[in-house]
């Protein structure tokens, strides 16, 4: 099937739909995404952070264009590594990359309440590094459950890989504004952190073959963040209404 023939079917109802599934998947993932580039960005001083997160982001969309032109074969990734053993790469991966979150968020959390986060990292070339490193690290662990999701929905690589350039468009707008505003507010910068904890358990525990619902982790952190934002507008509103007291 050549190129023209591919991309007439996937403007058909049924890829579209498949489509608009999958970068609701996407974007549904970006969350975590974005909350983690937040993160890692964060010591960087603040003319090279958009760059970092640009940079990182563009680098893993390539890592992820290329685990999805090898898709049919990330699949064999849930075979046993050895026979009679059920431990996959994928459960190496995911075992790996969910310890290596939590390490990093925990570290993070001894750093905002130590005051150590508030030192930028000396060297800024290797922090700069350093930094698009995670980035594509924790942004291709996951993928890789993203992407064999996505295979077993569609066998279309090219609606696959729409799905992916659109939600990386996506979090490539948020990330920035969100990555801000989660930075400038400590303890907004905390609870993103557990979020990360949670989200890296979570995946840690996918890897030793006990899933958890992502509904059970996704409202917990939603409801949390929504207390946390309405704390945010009553100091907001109390601080105002002080400043009016003054004046009059």
């Amino acid at each position: 099937m050549d190129f023209a023939s591919t991309f007439a079917h996937a403007l058909t109802p049924d890829s579209l739909a498949t489509l608009a599934l999958l970068v609701g998947l996407e974007l549904v993932l970006g969350i975590d995404n974005v909350l983690v580039i937040s993160i890692v960005v964060a010591r960087l001083p603040d003319a090279t952070r958009n760059k970092a997160r640009f940079i990182g982001l563009s680098i893993a969309l390539v890592a992820r264009l290329f685990f999805v032109a090898g898709a049919f074969w990330l699949v064999h990734l849930t075979h046993p590594i050895i026979s009679g053993i059920p431990v996959t790469w994928r459960d190496v991966v995911l075992i790996l990359g969910g310890l290596f979150l939590i390490w990093k968020a925990v570290k993070e959390i001894h750093g905002v309440i130590e005051l150590k986060d508030e030192t930028i990292m000396d060297s800024v070339a290797s922090a700069f590094g350093w930094a698009i490193f995670q980035i594509v690290l924790l942004d291709m662990v996951f993928s890789l459950d993203s992407v064999i999701t996505a295979v077993g929905l569609t066998e279309n690589l090219l609606i696959i890989s729409i799905a992916v350039v659109l939600s990386f468009i996506v979090v490539l707008a948020y990330a920035r504004p969100i990555g801000e505003f989660i930075i400038q507010r400590p303890t907004l910068k905390i609870l993103a952190l557990a979020f990360l904890v949670t989200i890296g358990i979570t995946i840690f525990l996918e890897g030793i073959h006990q899933e958890v619902a992502r509904t059970y982790i996704y409202l917990p952190m939603g409801f949390a963040l929504v207390i946390e934002l309405l704390n945010m507008r009553y100091a907001s509103n109390k601080r105002k209404n002080g400043n009016s007291s003054e004046i009059r």
